[in-house]
């Protein structure tokens, strides 16, 4: 599933034909980049891969006063076709991407433990940062969320409040869990 791909289709699916600018500004105003991998800065190379590919087409050119010619794109039939695969994929991939923290911490051997500590803490704290900015940020936009943008809204808030509570399991657990990867290699000699 790309979700590049699924952000063009679905746009232009539900708003009808729009050039480059107009999709990427609805982008920035939905501020698709908080909550997908999407950067509105990839959008003009995924419209001409996705035209070439024949999953939306180039309908007319438009100019306003001073500005450069822009290409207004529409959707096509197979676009459709394409639209509904990446969203049915994506309501049914239940996977969770692994977290290359998980890893990172098998090989923190040569890290002392104060490190370690202080490593944990930073990730806790920028994790509760950004809780509190999509708190404020769910303020502001509350009066303008429309149909299911709300629970989305929740779901970010509640990830983010499951990773600050297994951060804060694990700064508990850290100094028992390394007292005994200390003492592991002792036993395995004694096999």
């Amino acid at each position: 599933m790309n979700s590049t791909r699924l952000f063009v289709l679905g746009s232009l699916a539900k708003g009808g034909p729009m050039h480059g600018h107009q999709i990427r500004r609805q982008a920035q105003v939905d501020r698709t980049e908080l909550w997908t991998d999407i950067k509105p800065g990839s959008l003009y190379g995924a419209l001409h891969r996705m035209e070439a590919e024949g999953v939306i087409e180039a309908v007319r050119t438009e100019r306003e006063g001073n500005l450069p010619a822009r290409t207004v794109y529409a959707i096509t039939e197979e676009g459709i076709h394409e639209l509904y695969a990446h969203r049915d994929e994506a309501l049914r991939d239940t996977r969770l991407a692994p977290d290359p923290v998980d890893l990172a911490l098998q090989y923190t051997q040569a890290l002392a433990e104060e490190e370690l500590l202080a490593a944990v803490q930073a990730r806790r704290q920028a994790l509760d940062s950004q809780l509190t900015s999509w708190l404020q940020l769910q303020e502001v936009a509350r009066p303008y969320l429309t149909g299911l943008e709300p629970i989305t809204f929740d779901h970010t808030l509640t990830r983010l409040r499951a990773e600050l509570e297994w951060h804060d399991r694990l700064l508990e657990e850290l100094p028992k869990l390394l007292a005994a990867e200390r003492q592991e290699p002792s036993r395995k000699e004694r096999r």
